[in-house]
């Protein structure tokens, strides 16, 4: 019986941040008894950032499952020698994109031609996705020379919101959930036979360079320990914040009620009767 070699159409979505979150995590004590009851999180500081880029990769990752079969999605992509991935690589009929998920929850974009700013800070996004599109294309012609070149794409996960003042030249930026309806309506470039022939160079892992970290044993499983985890203990940091200011306000209507009639009888005392 052989077994089936693994190929980049194996690889979940988020998976080489998953890893990479493991291995900070590996280093980060272990939460007290007491430190679960009161909700501390069980995320190192160090752990945050990649923990947010997982649930992030992983929910574009849902939307993507969702595009037409003759679209194909691979995720954690790795494209250079330092352990550097691309989030999501889509094949379809209307191209071949690179997508860079960033999970910017809660948070204002604002986008103007070469410069993109997260609450009011410029970040290297645009440039970091242009690169990546690069590479991607690169790689690709080196098999198929011929091949369209990758639009890069940046994928926002839940922001509080996105202004485009002037659209970049190459850039698509766009929320995770207009991305279906946004790959969807792009004009044909590639024919069934083309599409079938770069699906399969991208699936290819001799395509890619070799990832610098061996792979962890099922990665997903316990990234979603982990996240039960990380969620149990939000919610018993936001019940005990919710308790204390229950306990600050009955503490005031008890306290507050008695001060104020002693105000009041030490202002009346201080006034002459007629």
């Amino acid at each position: 019986m052989t077994t089936k070699a693994p190929t980049m159409g194996d690889q979940h979505a988020a998976r080489s941040v998953i890893e990479e979150l493991l291995r900070q995590q590996s280093t980060t004590p272990k939460r007290t008894g007491l430190g679960r009851f009161f909700g501390v999180s069980p995320l190192g500081l160090d752990s945050v950032s990649w923990y947010l880029g997982a649930k992030g990769e992983l929910a574009v990752g849902q939307i993507l499952a969702t595009l037409p079969p003759e679209w194909t999605a691979f995720h954690a992509v790795p494209i250079g020698k330092k352990g550097a991935d691309i989030d999501h690589v889509v094949i379809g009929p209307g191209g071949l994109f690179t997508l860079n998920t960033k999970n910017h929850r809660g948070k204002g974009v604002w986008v103007a031609g070469t410069t993109l700013m997260i609450s009011g800070h410029r970040v290297p996004h645009l440039r970091n996705a242009e690169h990546e599109a690069d590479r991607v294309t690169r790689l690709l012609r080196e098999r198929m020379p011929r091949l369209a070149a990758a639009q890069p794409v940046i994928a926002l996960v839940d922001p509080k919101s996105l202004t485009i003042k002037k659209t970049p030249e190459r850039v698509k930026v766009i929320t995770a959930a207009g991305l279906r309806r946004w790959l969807l309506a792009q004009p044909l470039v590639f024919g069934a036979a083309e599409l079938a022939e770069v699906a399969a160079i991208i699936d290819d892992p001799a395509t890619w360079p070799t990832p610098v970290f061996p792979p962890t044993e099922q990665p997903l499983a316990v990234f979603r320990a982990l996240d039960a985890e990380v969620r149990q203990a939000h919610a018993r940091s936001t019940l005990w914040k919710l308790s204390g200011i229950g306990a600050s306000a009955a503490a005031a209507l008890m306290v507050v009620p008695p001060l104020l009639t002693v105000l009041i009888n030490a202002y009346l005392g201080g006034v002459d009767t007629p």
